[in-house]
């Protein structure tokens, strides 16, 4: 079945892309050569042949650990690093023919599925052009970068394999026979320094390094994109007679806000102060006042409309005057450039302003953006009475929408720290401000902390004077647990007097018991006066966190799954009662196993009336860079977005999803149970963590120095304080994949009353023993999206795991009871998913990511027995200092290759 399976795939594999991958394996290959001899591709080529075989089940998986064994350690190194690099460069053509495939669906004859069109014919449709025009006005998408990256690769790897994909794209479209030879041999040149090219961190990287990591998605990709996806809106916002996008004023209002935790978020992070808070900014100001700058200078250069036939309006001419006296020789040096233009005069003099706000020149810089909007839109009207209308909503729109929704902030920086850090602060304020008593002098000193934290609301406040509230105003109380946690917040603030910021304080709902008590929080919070207070300034908006990836490791990803969904629906009446506005955030990671997948379909399965037209979610890691590296991709993705939001927010949809959830609650209720007491006897089991980090390469991780952030908040060695993480990143190297699956096969097994029928070694649907309610099951995973979500993801979970490999890490702690019944409880999910879904393997239905998936595997198991034999001598303990560092540099570049194999960390 593996066999028939994998070489299917293999032949349904699309020609560009089989043609990249062989073009760029065979480049690698002669690389190889050139590097270390015809042997090393030897070695390369044997490992590669025997892992296929050992899929194809004609070797064992001991016939692969011998020939692994059999090498030194150099050269395993060099075998792991080859395996690492063609994951990149798979990847990379894995990327251009997605990039094919989306200019090849886009061909203008049909509305692109899933894209803001779609969703706005179908909203058209079922609800009528004014409840159209409500959902668009109230229309909200903000991905937040967070400030703990998983991204695995350098940025110097990034950039190489950047180079590599511009070449390829060259390479592809098309050039003159001495023209293509000259671009294989820079892509043969590119290849080798990728190869050469250190793949891991060898140094620590800091919190600024994160953020100026995070630039380069803005400065390549977003800001770009943001205004073509408004002007899709736009477009398909068009009445039926008119002039269309771009020839009159827009329909589209924008609606996609950028936030980021990077340089933000210090709850556990030391290295996260309130300078690095300030300078974080700063970094973010000079990307966008630089992107508006060139904007804004790009367009003035080629609005060469003269005034004969597009004459200036009196306003406009009126602020041309006025920046003639204020500024004589700037504007006497524009008019010798631009005689007679006087719209590209006005824009090149913003251009040279918005310079002067970036270099903080205060007699020309801008003091707000709202004063940049008004030169704009000033040059807009003056366009558009002249008859220039093109001109007007075109290009000049476009950058008019960049303004709107970037400002001269970029992202909101969003602040965030623990609840323990704000009780033990305010304890200390109080007990300094009782001491001094009516004398202000005699106030003992503050601790570290607590002058670190007042520090923080101060730089919150200077960020709001410089750039506005809109910047930096969020902040979030992560392992909130009552509305005295929030109210700390704001006793903090106050106690600045003066200097005191204005906040929004994001309750954060982590654990279980905290996602109960989230109502209850919600209604203590009322009380607070300066909750009410801003409540009335913003229109009653108030906004909540939900934790996905601390209630998965508590409760495993079936249990949390549903108490997110009752927490979304008790939310959702809460608000309804009080007439609040609410947005939930949504803390989800970039694995399966932390509340990721794709993100429409989550969108689609929230609780009934929780989306409400509005979407906040955390982007991050590789995530990042996956769905914002390229242009085309991030439009995409945004518009799946964007389609779900709208589609998630109509009468229909959610009736529909309403009475799902009203049918099937009580089977999932008990699936539930049963699958959150298969998880947490698991994790409970004695010396369970010590087990974990025997199998994994759980400590070894931090050395790879993917984020500036510790792995664990608190010095303990327990779970409990190790972030969610290094817990899924770990699971995924050991090819388990366990925080993504486990225990649903429990909860499916107790509803359906369904058994397996003996099977070991990897169940199949047809070891199951049918139950009396395993036809519900099934219907609710074709009527219910949030229980379809739930098996869809744990069977992506389940595909990028092996069985084999994974048996061969759990054998590593040496507890035979513990890989028993980790291994039962795959078999059983496994089986059981499939039995509900229907499918005979595992992603029938995703023909392209199971292709991708399968033709993998085999070259990540050559990683994980690489890994294998690294960590088993390790784990072993006899090797000396030298061959103890090669061992380390061996797991930590496997590791690297295991993550690039599988595009997930954690």
């Amino acid at each position: 079945m593996a066999t028939n399976t994998r070489d299917t795939l293999r032949q349904d594999m699309p020609e560009p892309l089989r043609r990249d991958v062989r073009l760029l394996g065979a480049m690698l290959g002669d690389g190889l050569v050139e590097y270390g001899g015809q042997g090393l591709l030897d070695d390369v080529e044997r490992l590669r042949h025997a892992v296929i075989g050992a899929r194809r089940g004609e070797i064992g998986g001991e016939e692969v650990a011998a020939l692994v064994d059999g090498w030194s350690l150099e050269r395993a190194g060099q075998v792991a690093r080859a395996f690492t690099v063609y994951f990149h460069l798979t990847n990379l053509a894995e990327e251009h023919h997605r990039i094919r495939t989306l200019r090849e669906r886009d061909t203008g004859e049909e509305t692109v599925r899933s894209s803001v069109a779609a969703a706005v014919t179908r909203v058209r449709e079922t609800s009528g052009e004014a409840r159209l025009a409500e959902a668009v006005e109230g229309l909200e998408f903000r991905p937040v970068f967070t400030a703990h990256p998983t991204e695995a690769r350098r940025r110097a790897v990034v950039t190489a394999i950047q180079r590599i994909s511009d070449l390829l794209a060259r390479l592809n479209s098309g050039p003159g026979a001495s023209e293509g030879a000259e671009l294989e041999r820079r892509l043969r040149e590119e290849i080798d320094l990728l190869w050469r090219t250190a793949l891991r961190r060898h140094t620590q990287m800091d919190p600024l390094d994160e953020v100026r990591t995070a630039m380069a998605a803005f400065d390549e990709t977003i800001f770009r994109v943001v205004p073509e996806i408004y002007r899709s809106l736009d477009a398909a916002l068009d009445p039926a007679e008119g002039p269309g996008t771009g020839a009159r004023p827009p329909l589209a209002r924008p609606y996609v806000r950028l936030g980021s935790w990077i340089g933000g978020d210090r709850d556990g992070n030391p290295y996260v102060t309130a300078q690095v808070t300030r300078d974080a900014m700063m970094i973010q100001a000079e990307h966008v006042l630089r992107a508006l700058e060139a904007a804004c200078a790009r367009i003035g250069r080629e609005l060469t409309a003269h005034e004969s036939t597009t004459p200036a309006s009196p306003a406009l001419r009126e602020s041309l005057a006025a920046a003639r006296t204020a500024h004589p020789a700037r504007i006497r040096e524009i008019l010798k450039r631009s005689p007679g233009e006087p719209h590209r005069q006005f824009l090149l003099y913003a251009a040279a302003r918005i310079a002067a706000t970036r270099e903080r020149d205060a007699d020309l810089a801008y003091d707000s953006p709202e004063d940049l909007l008004a030169d704009l839109r000033s040059v807009q009207d003056s366009l558009a009475e002249a008859g220039a209308a093109r001109q007007a909503y075109g290009r000049l729109q476009q950058l008019i929408w960049q303004v709107e929704t970037f400002g001269f902030h970029l992202a909101e920086l969003e602040i965030r720290q623990h609840s323990e850090v704000h009780e033990k602060a305010l304890a200390e304020v109080r007990a300094a401000r009782d001491a001094a008593g009516t004398d202000p002098a005699h106030r003992p000193p503050l601790g570290e902390m607590t002058e670190e934290v007042l520090e923080t609301l101060r730089v919150v406040a200077w960020i709001q004077r410089r750039f506005g509230v809109r910047a930096c105003s969020r902040y979030i109380v992560s392992f909130t647990r009552s509305a005295d946690d929030v109210a700390a917040v704001h006793e903090l603030a106050a106690s600045l007097g003066d200097h005191a910021p204005v906040l929004d304080v994001i309750p954060l709902f982590e654990t279980g018991e905290d996602l109960e008590r989230a109502p209850e929080v919600l209604e203590g919070m009322l009380a607070i006066p300066a909750v009410r207070r801003r409540l009335e300034e913003t229109g009653r908006r108030l906004e909540v966190m939900l934790g996905y990836s601390d209630s998965a490791k508590q409760l495993g990803p079936a249990s949390a799954t549903l108490r997110l969904y009752d927490t979304q629906e008790a939310l959702t009446a809460w608000a309804a009662r009080h007439g609040i506005e609410l947005t939930l955030f949504h803390g989800r990671g970039g694995s399966l196993g932390r509340g990721g997948g794709p993100a429409n379909r989550a969108i689609l399965a929230q609780a009934p009336g929780s989306v409400a037209g509005r979407f906040k979610v955390t982007e991050q890691g590789e995530v990042i860079f996956a769905r914002y590296g390229h242009p085309q991709i991030a439009r995409r993705h945004v518009e799946q977005v964007t389609n779900a939001v709208l589609l998630a927010s109509t009468d229909e949809v959610q009736e529909r999803a309403r009475e799902a959830a009203a049918r099937f609650r009580p089977l999932a209720d008990k699936i539930g149970d049963a699958a959150r007491a298969a998880f947490r006897s698991l994790i409970e089991t004695e010396g369970f963590a010590a087990w974990f980090a025997r199998v994994s390469p759980l400590e070894e991780i931090a050395e790879l120095r993917i984020g500036s952030r510790p792995a664990r908040r608190k010095a303990a060695r327990g779970l409990e304080d190790l972030r969610a993480i290094p817990w899924v990143f770990a699971w995924t190297q050991t090819r388990v994949n366990l925080p993504g699956w486990y225990g649903l096969g429990s909860g499916l097994a107790a509803v359906s009353g369904t058994a397996l029928a003996g099977a070991t070694g990897g169940a199949s649907p047809q070891d199951v023993i049918p139950g009396e309610d395993l036809d519900e099951l099934r219907e609710a995973y074709e009527a219910w999206p949030l229980f379809a979500a739930l098996l869809d993801n744990a069977e992506m979970s389940l595909a990028k795991s092996d069985r084999a490999i994974a048996e061969r890490y759990l054998a590593l702690g040496e507890r035979p009871e513990l890989t028993e019944t980790v291994l039962a409880e795959y078999d059983r999910t496994r089986a059981l998913v499939l039995a509900v879904t229907g499918h005979r393997r595992l992603l029938e239905n995703r023909k392209v990511l199971s292709r991708a998936v399968e033709l993998r595997n085999p070259y990540v198991d050559a990683l994980s027995h690489l890994q294998l034999r690294a960590l088993a001598a390790l784990r072993a303990g006899t090797a000396g200092e030298d061959e103890r560092a090669q061992l380390e540099e061996l797991l930590l570049l496997s590791v690297n290759g295991v993550a690039a194999g599988l595009q997930n960390t954690g």
